[in-house]
C-alpha cells in the first residue's frame, strides 16, 4: 500500500502540494491526472525519494521496489535482449553469483531464489515485451546503438516492465509508441501483477488500463473510482453541486447582510443583528475548483479547390532501395478526414511524406491541384525548433514583412499568449512547443493537413481543442496517431497501410483494435482495393462532380447507419447493464455519443451537397 499523508512541497516559492493525502492499495492501477504544471512529475520524484518533502510523509511497504523510465537507454553495443535482461538487477546479480559461488548452502539459496523469480524463462519474457513494443526478432538481436533516441526509450520501457517493480511509475509512456504498441501496453498494464501509477493524457489508456483516477488539483489529491470518463462525469457532477451550494450560500449571506445593514442601529434589533454578524463571520465560503485552462487552436481557412486535390495512380515510393509502398491508387478530396492505420514499420510515415511532397515517387503518376498547399506536422519537427529563439522570432522569420501585433494574434490563436511569445523555446513546455510547430505547419492556410502523432505532449484539454479545430477546418486531414479517441472523433475514412500497399479498411476502429490485440497477421475483414483516381472534370462537368459528391455523402451516411445499428444491438443487450460491466457500458455509451456527432456532421455535409446540386439546376 502506498500512503501519502498530509504532504507539502514548493518549487521556487510556489506551493505544489499543501496537506495533500491519498492511499493507493497494493495492486491497484491508477491514472494520475491534473493540469500541466500542477506537479504530477514532481509527485513521482517525491515518491522515489529524489526530492525531500517539506512536510508530511510518503510510506511504502518495506523493501518495496520502485521502477520507472527516467531516460532512454545508453547507445551501447549490447543487443536489446541483453539490455532488457540487465534491467532486472536482482536476477543479473544472482546469475553472476551462481557461476562463482562455492558454498553449498549459498548455492542452494541462489538456485532457490532464481527458481522463485522464474529466471530461466527470462529471455522469453523479455522477447515478448520487446515484440509488443514494436521490436521484431531481428531487431532484438541488434545493438542499442543502432536505434534512435525514441526507440531507445521503448527499450527503457521494456526494461522496467521486465523488472516488474512493486510500484511502477510511468510518465507519458505512449509518447514514443505507435497505436499497436499503445494498445499492447494497455493490455499489459491491466494484467500487471503489482501497483501502477501512470501519468497520461491518452483517454483510451486511462479508460481501459486503470481502475482509479488520482486527481491533482488546487494542491490536493483526490482519488476517484473508475476510468477517466467516469472521473470526468463524477467531477462535473460534484462541481455542479458545489456551484449550486455556493449560489445558495451567497444568497444567505446577502440576506443576512441586508438585515444587519437595516437594523444594526436599532436598539430593538441590535442583538439579532449582532447574532447575524457572528454567523457571517463563521460561515466558511465555498471555494470552487479552478476551471481548466481554455486551450484553443485556430486553423486558417483555405479557398476551395476542385476535387480531387491529389490523386495517385500506380505510384511506388521508397528511399534508396526497393519501394516501401507500391501500387498506390488513391484519391483525396478537400473534405476528407483520413486515418492511416497499420503496424509499425509498414509505411505510414512514408506515405505521409509522399503526400506532403517531402519524398519523391519512384514511379507512377501523382496529380495535384495547381494551387494545392499542404501543411505537414511530424513529432520530430518539434525537436527542430530553434531553442534560443522565441515563438515570436520564429514567426518574424517566416513573415518578415508582417507587423508584430498580427504575429502575436496568430500565436494567441494557438494558445501562446504574451508571456510565451517572448519566452525562449528551450524554456517552453512540450505542449507549447507542439503548438508552435502546429502553427508553423498551418501558417499558409493549407488545403490539406498531414499530422503524424500530433497529440504527443498535449494535455487532455489541448487534445479536445485540437479535435474541435480539426472538425471546423475546411481542408483535408490525414492523421497518424496512437490516440484512438482523436481518430474516432475526427476521421471518417480509414486507410490500412499493410503488405507494401494502401487500401481502404472496411471495419471500424474497434474492429481494428481487436485485430491488433489478436496478434493476427491480417485483418479478419478483407479490405477492397482502393479506387483508382478519376481525372479532374473540366468546368462543363460541374453538375456531374456535384452528383458524385452527393453520392459520396450518401455512402458515408449509410456507413454511419450500419455502425448505429451495430451499436443499438450492443446497447440492447441486457447483460451489458450488469453492475460488473459498468465500465463496458460507459465505453459503449461514449462510442454512441461520438457516432451521433459524426452523423450530424455527415448530414450537414449531405444537405450542403444537395443544395449545391439544386442550385446548379
Amino acid at each position: 500500500m502506498l500512503r501519502i499523508d498530509d504532504i507539502s512541497y514548493s518549487v521556487e516559492g510556489r506551493p505544489l502540494f499543501e496537506g495533500a493525502s491519498a492511499t493507493i492499495p497494493t495492486g491497484h492501477k491508477v491514472g494520475l491526472v491534473g493540469r500541466n504544471g500542477s506537479g504530477k512529475t514532481t509527485l513521482f520524484r517525491l515518491i522515489r525519494g529524489d526530492l525531500t518533502l517539506e512536510g508530511g510523509a510518503i510510506t511504502l511497504p518495506a523493501r518495496a521496489r520502485i521502477g520507472g523510465v527516467a531516460q532512454e537507454v545508453a547507445a551501447t553495443q549490447d543487443n536489446l535482449i541483453e539490455t532488457v535482461l540487465a534491467a532486472d538487477t536482482e536476477r543479473a546479480a544472482l546469475m553472476a553469483e551462481a557461476e562463482t559461488a562455492t558454498d553449498p548452502a549459498r548455492v542452494s539459496e541462489v538456485q532457490t531464489r532464481l527458481a522463485d523469480i522464474d529466471a530461466w524463462s527470462a529471455e522469453g519474457r523479455a522477447a515478448t515485451i520487446l515484440r509488443g513494443l514494436g521490436f521484431d526478432t531481428a531487431a532484438q538481436a541488434r545493438p542499442c546503438a543502432d536505434f534512435s533516441g525514441g526507440w531507445r526509450m521503448r527499450v527503457a520501457l521494456a526494461g522496467v516492465l521486465f523488472a516488474q517493480p512493486d510500484l511502477l511509475l510511468l510518465d507519458e509512456p505512449t509518447n514514443y509508441l505507435d497505436l499497436e504498441g499503445a494498445l499492447w501496453l494497455e493490455t499489459y498494464l491491466r494484467n500487471y501483477p503489482h501497483t501502477v501509477i501512470i501519468i497520461s493524457h491518452d483517454r483510451g489508456l486511462l479508460n481501459r488500463a486503470v481502475g482509479s483516477i488520482l486527481h491533482l488539483e488546487d494542491r490536493k489529491l483526490t482519488l476517484y473510482g473508475g476510468g477517466y470518463d467516469t472521473f470526468a462525469r463524477t467531477r462535473a457532477e460534484r462541481r455542479a453541486v458545489a456551484q449550486a451550494e455556493a449560489r445558495k450560500q451567497e444568497a444567505r449571506r446577502a440576506h443576512m447582510q441586508a438585515f444587519v445593514d437595516r437594523f444594526r442601529a436599532q436598539a430593538t434589533k441590535a442583538r439579532q443583528a449582532q447574532s447575524r454578524i457572528k454567523m457571517l463571520e463563521r460561515m466558511q465560503p465555498i471555494i470552487l475548483p479552478a476551471e481548466a485552462a481554455q486551450h484553443v487552436f485556430t486553423f486558417p481557412a483555405p479557398e476551395e479547390l476542385s476535387p480531387p486535390i491529389i490523386a495517385l495512380e500506380n505510384v511506388a515510393v521508397g528511399y534508396d532501395g526497393p519501394p516501401v509502398l507500391k501500387r498506390l491508387d488513391l484519391r483525396i478530396d478537400q473534405d476528407d478526414r483520413i486515418a492511416l492505420l497499420g503496424r509499425n514499420g509498414e509505411g505510414k510515415s512514408t506515405l505521409s511524406k509522399l503526400l506532403a511532397g517531402k519524398l519523391e515517387r519512384q514511379n507512377g503518376q501523382i496529380t495535384r491541384a495547381s494551387k494545392l498547399r499542404v501543411g505537414y506536422f511530424a513529432q520530430h519537427q518539434v525537436d527542430e525548433l530553434h531553442l534560443d529563439e522565441t515563438p515570436l522570432q520564429h514567426l518574424m522569420r517566416e513573415r518578415p514583412g508582417v507587423q508584430q501585433p498580427k504575429l502575436r494574434a496568430k500565436l494567441a490563436g494557438f494558445g501562446l499568449m504574451a508571456d510565451q511569445a517572448e519566452t525562449e523555446v528551450a524554456r517552453l513546455s512540450g505542449g507549447q512547443k507542439a503548438r508552435l510547430s502546429l502553427l508553423l505547419a498551418t501558417l499558409d492556410a493549407p488545403h490539406m493537413l498531414i499530422l503524424d502523432e500530433p497529440t504527443n505532449h498535449l494535455d487532455i484539454e489541448s487534445r479536445e481543442a485540437l479535435v474541435e479545430a480539426l472538425n471546423a477546418y475546411d481542408g483535408a486531414v490525414v492523421l497518424v496517431s496512437h490516440d484512438m479517441h482523436l481518430l474516432s472523433l475526427v476521421a471518417d475514412r480509414l486507410w490500412l497501410v499493410s503488405g507494401g500497399t494502401v487500401a481502404p479498411y472496411e471495419g471500424d476502429l474497434e474492429s481494428y483494435r481487436e485485430f491488433l490485440l489478436s496478434g493476427a497477421t491480417a485483418p479478419a475483414q478483407a479490405s477492397r482495393p482502393a479506387e483508382r483516381p478519376k481525372t479532374p472534370p473540366p468546368p462543363k462537368q460541374t453538375r456531374q462532380t456535384l452528383q458524385a459528391e452527393l453520392r459520396k455523402c450518401e455512402a458515408r451516411l449509410d456507413k454511419l447507419a450500419e455502425m448505429r445499428a451495430r451499436l443499438d444491438k450492443k446497447l440492447a443487450d441486457p447483460e451489458l447493464y450488469e453492475p460488473a460491466r459498468a465500465r463496458d457500458l460507459i465505453e459503449w455509451q461514449t462510442k454512441y455519443a461520438e457516432l451521433e456527432t459524426a452523423t450530424k456532421r455527415a448530414e450537414a455535409l449531405w444537405m450542403e451537397a444537395q443544395e449545391r446540386l439544386d442550385a446548379a439546376g
